[in-house]
């Protein structure tokens, strides 16, 4: 089986840093905070260009943490993108605001800014550019058409731990929330998140909220929640990041060579935005036709052993949970079109020529029909 992520080819790689960090840990007792968490903060500020940086329980609560440090409340409308993980537009209702959403490029399934900046409304407080596959949306050109207008720009950086557009990292010019989850590319071993900004008042409420309103024991000065980066987590985010940059570079190799054993398939390939620097947490494809189709190539791909996935199947507006009837089917028909025809193919910094040869031509086959 080629898995979509190896997690067992990275644990190999750092495993025994993580065990020595675990042992410095379990030796203290500082299971919440302390030293681990405050460098791998440093660290990670450091790679990202970002002044601060907060950890925190997961990318969810990363999310809600930063929009509410951005000012959203209840009442509130947050524009998100259609093409996105749920975790986008989840901390968007918990914190009481109405998620308004926007529909992509297709070329690239980032956001498409020109739609994003149409549905701002007088109700808006902040939109969120989802920063998707391994690369970034054009946020700087959010936050220059939204300056002085009082609605923030909140990036959502999940899946783009190094990425660059125009050599700028996520957090380093304007608030971020990422996820550690296992199988990004910068991943823990369970749940993590952080939030990185240039702002200190902001990592401050951050950091306030997420310590159940306050700094200090006993003393609560707003209504947070609990949501703390561990330092078990930390260790293992702490060697993992030192090998991030040579990771990322693998990624890229990878692409690369998709790109060419692909380019002859009936497929269409991913494209980079003008400006970036992609770190490929994904290799997405899409397969011409309709969901069909690509069900049953994904299907073929499963019986050969390739471990194939949809990044993702539905689209916001078409997932229960957010369902409205202001928004039918066919009110975003570049992210439902999308949803029906991408598909992800084997990618982590450990793939091997041979894997990604044998993913090829069980491709090929299975497109044949």
């Amino acid at each position: 089986m080629i898995p979509l992520v190896d997690l067992q080819a990275a644990h190999a790689e750092v495993a025994e840093e993580v065990d020595a960090g675990f042992k410095r840990v379990l030796a203290t007792t500082g299971f919440v905070g302390g030293p681990e968490v405050a460098a791998f903060e440093r660290e990670f500020a450091e790679f990202s260009g970002a002044a601060h940086v907060v950890g925190v329980a997961n990318g969810t609560d990363a999310v809600e943490l930063a929009l509410r440090a951005a000012g959203v409340g209840p009442g509130d409308e947050v524009v998100v993108p259609a093409n996105t993980f749920v975790g986008t537009a989840e901390p968007v209702a918990r914190i009481g605001a109405h998620v308004v959403l926007a529909d992509i490029d297709p070329a690239t399934y980032l956001v498409d800014v020109d739609r994003m900046l149409a549905a701002v409304g007088p109700k808006t407080k902040a939109v969120v550019p989802v920063h998707l596959y391994g690369q970034l949306a054009d946020a700087p050109r959010l936050r220059e058409a939204l300056a002085g207008t009082g609605v923030a720009v909140v990036e959502d950086a999940a899946q783009a731990q190094g990425a660059l557009r125009h050599g700028r990292a996520a957090g380093a010019d304007g608030i971020a929330a990422t996820s550690f989850y296992p199988g990004k590319n910068l991943g823990a071993y369970g749940d993590a998140g952080a939030v990185l900004t240039p702002d200190q008042d902001q990592a401050i409420t951050v950091r306030t909220l997420g310590s159940h309103g306050g700094l200090q024991k006993y003393v609560h000065d707003l209504v947070g929640v609990n949501s703390r980066l561990d330092a078990l987590q930390a260790v293992v985010l702490r060697a993992k990041l030192a090998r991030l940059g040579t990771w990322n570079r693998l990624r890229r190799a990878a692409a690369a060579r998709y790109h060419e054993l692909l380019a002859d398939l009936d497929l269409v390939l991913p494209q980079t935005l003008a400006g970036n620097e992609h770190v490929w947490h994904l290799y997405v494809v899409r397969i011409p036709g309709g969901p069909a189709r690509r069900d049953a190539v994904l299907a073929k791909l499963h019986e050969a052993g390739v471990g194939a996935g949809i990044h993702y199947p539905y689209p916001l507006h078409l997932t229960p949970a957010f369902a409205d009837e202001k928004y039918p089917v066919g009110s975003f028909p570049l992210a439902e079109q999308a949803a029906g025809q991408i598909l992800s193919l084997p990618l982590y910094p450990q793939i091997t020529v041979d894997q990604q040869e044998t993913t090829a031509r069980a491709l090929a086959k299975a497109l044949e029909n």
